[in-house]
């Protein structure tokens, strides 16, 4: 590739850097579109196990009660572009779309490809060029940004838009290259670490259970004692520890796992208390009152957990159910109340829906994503250190603060 010149370089084709170049070519802007992989989006194709959760149908306030870091950064973000804009830009190029419970946002057809293609399209319709290669280094001079260096020639440019994303899904192309050129340009990279991820748990009991799914639990998670986190959902159990929604949840609401006394507590009966729980265990105890206790429990718990339960029960599996005694009837109630696992850690970044930290907000413009540091670069998504809940907030975090960016820029050119 020869030298090159032109308005903007958009560094990182996924949600953030598509939207952003997209709405920077309507607007008439030339803009090049840096992406090493054969398609743009390649990470929102598999979103959402591949229905591509876009955004979060809730007002700001309720949004912003979703990003437990940074959230006061995105205020201006979230005024300018929000879910509603969102949701009516996807509707408007093409892609119809529905609320579900949390008031989570997909499209129609379930099908995330459906997000990524109107993106693609919209690319191809404002004449954006997609230079398939990786930037090597961001130039610039005594006035701020002048270009970009990449493996097969360099691009001036007036502006450079970084939104590489973080380390999560190495294989979509997130491989922290991004991080690496804000520290090369004097921006300070907060802790990085895998949010929205699988725990490890320790101890058999998890491998035993491998792949078992329950449903309709209430998970809490407590810090040395303290809880953090509660809410009812699906979970599952690996061969490693736990995922499933709600371990994904919990974990965006723990950090340092590693080093922090984490447990995990599940209400596997969440609609009984435990008096109600009693009643409904003393009704099944008259059902199989000759039955060996370990035989008594397959009205009440999965087959696969029954084992389990009546293991940590400490009542003896051979035990006639009505030779239990009270103690250990309560006993029971009790661990189905709150059956609990010692997180001992993570999963690696690399199996992380997103990243945790990343390039500090204090030194970037809410209102224009423009670094404080050097004129004319800009962050859109992944790339900072901004991270919200499963449910769509990371995505519109991308969409509005891609907004915010390519906003700025063509008021730069006005």
């Amino acid at each position: 590739m020869k030298h090159r010149t032109t308005d903007v370089v958009v560094i990182g084709g996924g949600a953030a850097g598509a939207f952003c170049a997209a709405l920077l070519g309507d607007k008439g802007a030339q803009v090049i579109l840096l992406e090493p992989n054969r398609e743009i989006g390649r990470k929102l194709r598999i979103t959402g196990k591949g229905r591509c959760n876009l955004t979060n149908n809730c007002d700001k306030k309720t949004f912003l009660e979703n990003v437990p870091v940074n959230a006061k950064f995105l205020h201006s973000a979230l005024q300018a572009f929000s879910p509603a804009d969102a949701m009516s830009w996807f509707e408007n190029h093409g892609v119809p779309l529905k609320t579900e419970r949390g008031k989570r946002v997909f499209p129609v057809s379930d099908n995330a490809n459906d997000v990524a293609d109107a993106l693609d399209k919209e690319l191809r319709r404002c004449g954006i060029e997609v230079l398939h290669c990786r930037a090597k280094r961001i130039l610039t001079d005594d006035d701020g940004i002048c270009g970009v260096d990449t493996q097969e020639g360099s691009i001036s440019c007036r502006a450079v838009v970084l939104a590489t994303g973080g380390k999560s899904y190495p294989a979509t192309g997130s491989t922290g290259d991004g991080l690496h050129f804000a520290r090369e340009l004097g921006h300070a990279v907060t802790k990085i670490q895998p949010s929205l991820v699988p725990l490890t748990v320790s101890g058999d009991v998890c491998s035993e259970l491998m792949g078992l799914s329950l449903r309709n639990v209430e998970l809490t998670v407590r810090e040395s004692g303290k809880k953090v986190f509660s809410e009812l959902g699906e979970l599952l159990f690996t061969h490693f520890g736990v995922s499933g929604p709600l371990v994904l949840s919990a974990s965006s609401h723990m950090r340092d796992v590693a080093q922090r006394d984490y447990t995990l507590h599940i209400d596997l009966k969440p609609a009984l208390d435990e008096a109600a729980l009693d009643k409904r265990v003393q009704a099944d105890f008259a059902k199989y009152r000759n039955s060996d206790f370990i035989n008594a429990l397959g009205d009440l718990l999965p087959r696969k957990l029954i084992p389990v339960i009546v293991r940590l029960s400490g009542i003896d599996p051979r035990t006639k159910v009505h030779s239990v005694s009270k103690q250990q009837r309560n006993a029971l109630v009790r661990l189905l109340k709150d059956f609990a696992l010692s997180v001992d850690g993570t999963r690696p970044i690399a199996e992380a829906i997103v990243t945790s930290g990343g390039v500090d907000v204090r030194e970037i413009s809410p209102k224009t994503m423009e670094s404080k540091k050097v004129k004319r670069l800009y962050f859109a998504g992944e790339i900072m250190d901004v991270d919200g809940y499963t449910g769509g907030f990371n995505l519109q975090i991308a969409w509005s603060t891609a907004y915010c960016a390519a906003k700025a820029i063509l008021e730069m050119n006005e």
